[in-house]
């Protein structure tokens, strides 16, 4: 299993269990719940700092106890998420593309690396310079995230379908690094197959929060391309059911114990 950074599990945590709490969590909660997952008290706190350098968390104080509140910005991004983490969206062979092209002046090249990350973290495959493509149904993310992240003027968004020249099929092989999605889900597929998770409170709160903090990377590497146009097999079908059956089995438990743990 890869190594998780304090940092990715305190965003599994506060995406999970803050907003139900008006998005804000105490600094004592989030030690205890982390040093249920093995992470000492040190790397909590400064995993936690640097968020709030990077705004992701804020100070706040509620009924005298010190703690962090989620970023608006960060709340959106979060809502966003959960579309792509516990959705299960997949194309269809003839859906239309969204196609993003963008150019942007060589005294402002920083947006340009802000947009290829951007859009790659997003799931959208490279189809030449400046010309980006993803499954249709991401359009209305991707407009969103463009422009709260004040890259609109560089951008112009298009919906279309592919008409020639060649296969789909070939292009998106291209288009995306096919080899490497594929590795990654089959190796969480590898790693969680065989788990046979406990459903006690504090066993399940240890495995789900790990295993969706590894989850949630994946549905950006498959954005949702269609399974006819992929290679079999298409280990990132299989990683999706995967979760969604350890999900359902585990997300209440673990639920009951972060609850318990935020309302002793």
């Amino acid at each position: 299993m890869p190594e998780l950074a304090p940092r990715q599990l305190i965003l599994t945590l506060y995406g999970l269990y803050a907003r139900a709490e008006h998005d804000w969590l105490s600094v004592g909660s989030v030690v205890k719940l982390l040093g249920d997952l093995g992470v000492d008290s040190a790397g909590v706190r400064s995993s936690v700092s640097r968020l709030k350098r990077r705004g992701v968390l804020e100070s706040m104080r509620q009924d005298g106890a010190a703690g962090y509140a989620l970023s608006a910005r960060t709340v959106e991004v979060l809502r966003e998420g959960d579309e792509r983490i516990f959705g299960r969206r997949r194309a269809a062979p003839d859906d239309p593309l969204v196609l993003v092209l963008f150019s942007v002046p060589e005294a402002e090249r920083d947006k340009r690396h802000q947009l290829r990350a951007t859009l790659s973290r997003m799931g959208f495959g490279t189809a030449a310079p400046g010309v980006w493509v993803a499954p249709g149904h991401l359009h209305d993310e991707a407009a969103r995230t463009l422009d709260r992240l004040g890259l609109q003027p560089y951008v112009d968004l298009f919906c279309a379908h592919y008409s020639a020249f060649g296969g789909l099929r070939e292009r998106i092989g291209k288009w995306w690094d096919l080899p490497a999605i594929d590795a990654e889900c089959a190796g969480f597929v590898e790693r969680y197959r065989d788990l046979r998770p406990g459903t006690a409170p504090l066993d399940a709160f240890r495995t789900y929060v790990p295993l969706l903090t590894e989850w949630r990377r994946l549905p950006y590497l498959d954005p949702g391309l269609p399974l006819e146009l992929l290679p079999e097999p298409w280990h990132a079908a299989e990683a999706a059911d995967l979760f969604a059956r350890l999900d359902a089995v585990l997300r209440e438990p673990a639920r009951q114990h972060a609850h318990a743990t935020l309302h002793p």
